[in-house]
């Protein structure tokens, strides 16, 4: 996991979740998000250009990683 303060306002959820190590690839991340695998705060999320602000917390599968901007 990246602990390292993204820069920006906002992250899009696929970049996240590249961004953390959880997929490799923007396509990666495109299926897992289809596959309905993808939580945000808790809420089932589909769309991959999601935006994600500090304090958010996307959980896939049993792990939660919380946003820091």
């Amino acid at each position: 996991m990246n602990s390292t303060p993204i820069q920006q306002p906002y992250i899009k959820l696929d970049q996240f979740l590249k961004w953390q190590g959880i997929t490799q690839t923007g396509g990666e991340a495109k299926l897992l998000i289809q596959d309905r695998q993808v939580f945000v705060n808790g809420t089932l999320e589909t769309r991959r250009g999601r935006k994600l602000i500090a304090g958010d917390r996307v959980t896939v599968g049993a792990r939660t990683y919380p946003v820091q901007l």
